[in-house]
């Protein structure tokens, strides 16, 4: 039989429409046309079983270089993907970031990506034609197999590692995708155009309840539990809420453990301060419980604005004296201490009872106490225009001076008080810190002695005790110094200081024209013997006072003075004293100017001119100088107990 001859040319098309190998396919119905081996295998489609398994799937599961970028713009490029070579697992997957400031990311030619999602297996694109628009999802099959399908509603290209299955995948471990522990091999499969399943390859995922990048080593999380974005912020709100009612919770039950706390603080200190022998003490009489008040910490607390430092009125060594307004409007000072010894407790009490029955106009009033601290508060009338060492000694451009009548009133005024605490009392009081600080002046400028926190409480029949030594230098009995025996005499030391202060106008310790510090009691005993004492007074009080006036008060200053307390006069001889000469100077007012016999004789010049009744002098008011209540009261130095 002959040979069948055929044409070259038909022959040619024949074997263009053949594709003789078991797995491939032709790319179209329409010639010219081309044949492809399947997806997942290599080789000739041509030549029958000219195909072979990609086994390998060449998919390099680590990273050939290190530091790779992982931005484009605000596009994330998660490993399998990368943007240099030795970034990406496949060369498929090495992607090219043509533009980071609108964020342009692409895969192939005209091809654009705008979002890589690890966690279900797309990539988002955007594909710009040649007329820089936007163009019909892609066709369905892209060229290798690794990119295929479009996910019309969004636009999604889905994509596997490999085009192989999880099985032949895990075979060979060096190049098996899923490298995180808990994750495992998902197989990946597309409808095609005749509504068949096709098997495309695998991919990797996160194992349920973890979260994260399988293809990297230890890239799945743990996460409880996977909400929506409702149910997210519902819970947001509950947690916080919830924080927010225990935080509240929590503030109340330590604000209210810590007031519990304060409380029995308060009167843990109330008994050991002996309050309820106070208070026994009061209520045995009657007068004292008109004058005297126990006061709580929170009454003190609110009339200071909680020891606000802007009430300070002073500030001593042992420390603070405050200005408050108690709820019925009184204005008071409240004298703080820092320290007390425990021994001493009790004779703080007694000394608030004696105070509490103290009757005198020349003795700061005190109001009461509060026991509900450590150390006591005391509690005393507020005296507005500050101290006589204030006036005397006054750096201010003030031209305001005391004059001498009112020196010799504020004089008598003192010597009154500490004569009746000395002698008038049921106990004696010693003060102990007599000085002219501890001399305050109210609003009419009378006379309050102050500060009772250094005094000593002596029985009726007792003259002295023995104590450490406590005083203000300059002021200090030397006697009282040098043996530790306390009695009435050291204070008239004291006292005779304040008036040679007043005498001389120099404060107790003085730099003298050498530039060294001197004390004005060894200064005016010096010069009292070898002087005149007219050359040694201030020249207002020479101004002022005859020379008879000055001898008179000199002299009883040198009595005071006296190293032997047993030499000195009581306070009782001293207030006598002053009240004769201040009596003296009034009763030589009674003659007229012009009737005057010696030409040498001159009144006062504060006294010429007025017409005031006799009582009324020696009682006058200064009008060169208003205060009200509201200005600053300075406590002494040293503040009581």
């Amino acid at each position: 039989m002959d040979a069948v001859h055929l044409d070259a040319p038909l022959v040619y098309l024949l074997l263009l429409l053949a594709c003789l190998s078991n797995h491939s396919y032709t790319t179209s119905q329409v010639l010219p046309h081309s044949c492809r081996c399947d997806d997942g295998y290599v080789g000739d489609p041509y030549v029958p079983d000219g195909w072979k398994r990609d086994s390998q799937g060449y998919y390099n599961p680590v990273p050939q270089k290190v530091n790779c970028g992982r931005k484009c713009g605000n596009i994330d490029v998660p490993f399998p993907f990368g943007l240099e070579p030795g970034c990406s697992a496949r060369s498929q997957f090495q992607l090219r970031c043509t533009n980071v400031t609108s964020s342009t990311l692409m895969f192939d030619r005209d091809h654009y990506l705008s979002q890589i999602n690890i966690a279900d297996g797309f990539v988002h694109i955007k594909h710009l034609n040649s007329y820089g628009g936007y163009s019909l999802p892609w066709p369905a099959r892209h060229r290798d197999g690794l990119f295929s399908g479009i996910k019309s509603s969004d636009l999604a290209l889905n994509w596997v590692v490999a085009n192989l299955t999880c099985q032949e995948a895990q075979r060979n471990t060096s190049s098996y995708a899923c490298v995180s522990d808990n994750s495992s091999c998902l197989s990946v499969n597309e409808t095609d155009v005749d509504n068949s399943y096709r098997y495309i390859g695998y991919r990797c995922k996160c194992m349920n309840g973890y979260h994260g990048n399988p293809y990297e080593l230890n890239g799945c999380h743990w996460v409880k539990r996977h909400i929506s974005p409702q149910m997210g912020v519902a819970i947001g709100f509950a947690i916080s809420f919830g924080i927010l009612l225990f935080g509240v919770s929590v503030t109340l039950l330590v604000h209210r453990w810590r007031r519990d706390m304060e409380k029995k603080v308060r009167r843990k200190y109330f008994r050991e301060n002996q309050g309820l022998l106070l208070e026994q003490l009061i209520s045995s009489d009657e007068n004292a419980t008109e004058k005297t008040k126990i006061f709580s910490l929170e009454e003190l607390e609110k009339a200071t604005n909680n020891f606000d430092r802007a009430r300070i009125l002073g500030e001593g060594g042992h420390g603070m004296v405050y200005k408050g307004i108690l709820s019925d409007q009184r204005i008071v000072a409240i004298k703080k201490s820092t320290t007390i010894k425990q021994s001493e407790i009790y004779e703080f009490i007694n000394e608030v009872a004696i105070l509490s029955q103290t009757n005198h106009r020349n003795i700061v009033r005190l109001f009461g106490c509060c026991l509900e601290t450590k150390v006591p508060l005391l509690v005393y009338d507020f005296v507005p225009n500050g101290s006589l060492y204030e006036i005397l000694h006054s750096t201010s451009k003030s031209n305001f001076a005391l004059s001498w009548d009112d020196c010799l009133r504020i004089a008598t005024e003192a010597a009154g008080a500490l004569c009746y605490l000395h002698s008038s009392a049921s106990v004696s009081i010693f003060h102990r810190d007599v000085k002219s600080s501890n001399i305050l002046l109210d609003a009419n400028y009378t006379a309050k002695v102050s500060d009772f926190g250094a005094s000593r409480l002596i029985p009726i029949d007792q003259t002295h005790i023995f104590t450490h030594v406590q005083g203000t230098f300059g002021y200090l009995d030397p006697e009282y110094y040098q043996t530790g025996q306390l009695n009435e005499k050291s204070d008239v030391y004291s006292f005779g200081i304040v008036i040679l202060e007043m005498l001389l106008r120099r404060k107790a310790i003085f730099t003298n024209g050498s530039g060294s510090m001197q004390s004005i009691s060894q200064y005016f005993l010096s010069e009292f013997k070898t002087r005149p004492i007219i050359e040694i007074v201030a020249a207002q009080v020479r101004e002022e006072a005859d020379e008879e006036e000055i001898t008179s008060v000199a002299s009883l200053v040198e009595m005071c003075l006296r190293l032997n307390g047993e030499e000195r006069p009581t306070m009782k001889e001293v207030e006598m004293a002053l009240q004769t000469i201040k009596t003296k100077r009034l009763k030589s007012y009674r003659v007229p100017p012009l009737t005057v016999k010696d030409p040498q004789y001159s009144r006062p010049r504060d006294i010429i001119d007025q017409s005031f009744p006799l009582e009324d002098f020696g009682l006058c008011q200064p009008s060169t100088r208003c205060y009200s209540l509201e200005q600053e009261f300075i406590a002494s130095t040293d503040i009581p107990r």
